[in-house]
């Protein structure tokens, strides 16, 4: 009997499967500084215990798309080491802050599948709720992947698309318990710009650029125990190279939006997202936001800021599609997400 692990294929999958998936993950504040080693994140709720003592919480915690990379990096042995794309996200929630200390496990329901075309692929949705050691759920989301048959000839399964909410509706948003931003240091945090000085269609180039080098953004992935085969093995992708995984793209486009919007302290909603061309090794790449929809919130002084990021790895900013709807070739992320910021 084989011992290892070769992955599902799109037959292994029916709807109502439940995926407890493996190795717990306590994390600490060296996830923090390696995070913070690999991007240029810099939002001070993230950064000093004293800025989120100000601002109501007891210490400073975890970046949210550490949760998120880490939730995420649980599920890929099981519903995407053998997937030819990760296509979208929906219905994303934070629903409670990580701290150092805490353990994180996750597990994914199966809530839809559909067989391609070509009978060699098919799509899973799954929704995936990353959960802390007291079982509290810290996060969820759905993700849709195109998945490997293992055999083409294996009969399609019954189509179940899942009916997913455009949006997460500003009401449903979780605000930590205790965040205060009435007394907000806006010279601490690095730039003095409002929730009210923010309109909805305004449009923020981030300015900066990184070039994503190929040792870093595996080292990445390794942090996040993701064994995607395309983000290492360069025998896994017909032309040769290494898929940079997405999340990576993610959290460099955050952290340059840092320029802009450095007062969008909390991310507590993924709304969609879409990886709209792959990023490799020697990319620059650089980001632009767009400013979708505010919402007041019931904590004091916090307002909801619902912002479209996009990254890209060269081209004027705010180009998005072509003329045919598709996305311009240099377009690599558009991810629209719920930020909570001082008003």
């Amino acid at each position: 009997m084989a011992k290892t692990n070769a992955g599902r294929f799109f037959e292994d999958y029916a709807v109502g499967d439940v995926l407890t998936h493996a190795v717990p993950r306590t994390v600490s504040d060296g996830e923090r500084a390696l995070y913070h080693a690999l991007y240029p994140a810099r939002h001070a709720l993230y950064s000093s215990d004293g800025f989120a003592q100000a601002c109501g919480l007891a210490a400073s915690p975890m970046d949210d798309m550490i949760a998120f990379h880490m939730v995420f990096g649980k599920t890929v042995p099981d519903v995407s080491l053998n997937a030819v794309a990760n296509l979208g996200y929906a219905e994303g929630r934070w629903h409670a802050p990580v701290w150092p200390g805490d353990t994180l496990t996750s597990s994914s329901e199966v809530i839809g599948v559909k067989q391609n075309s070509n009978g060699k692929t098919g799509v899973i949705w799954v929704r995936t709720t990353g959960r802390n050691q007291r079982g509290e759920t810290v996060l969820d989301y759905v993700r849709w992947v195109m998945v490997r048959k293992r055999d083409a000839d294996a009969p399609a399964p019954e189509t179940v698309v899942p009916e997913l909410a455009a949006s997460v509706s500003a009401d449903s948003l979780v605000v930590p318990e205790g965040l205060d931003f009435s007394g907000y240091d806006f010279d601490l945090a690095g730039e003095p710009h409002r929730w009210d000085d923010y309109a909805i269609g305004e449009q923020i180039d981030h300015v900066d650029g990184v070039t994503v080098e190929e040792a870093e953004h595996m080292l990445a992935t390794r942090l996040w125990q993701n064994t995607a085969k395309v983000h290492f093995d360069t025998s896994a992708r017909p032309d040769g190279t290494r898929l940079i995984y997405g999340g990576h793209v993610i959290s460099m486009a955050r952290a340059l939006s840092f320029n802009g919007l450095a007062n969008a302290q909390m991310v507590v909603g993924l709304n969609a997202g879409a990886h709209a061309n792959p990023c490799l090794a020697g990319d620059t790449v650089r980001a632009w936001s767009e400013v979708l929809d505010k919402a007041e919130t019931s904590a004091p002084g916090v307002g909801a800021i619902r912002l479209r990021l996009v990254a890209t790895k060269g081209g004027a900013p705010f180009g998005l599609r072509g003329e045919d709807g598709k996305y311009l070739p240099e377009v690599l992320l558009d991810l629209d997400y719920w930020a909570l910021m001082p008003m």
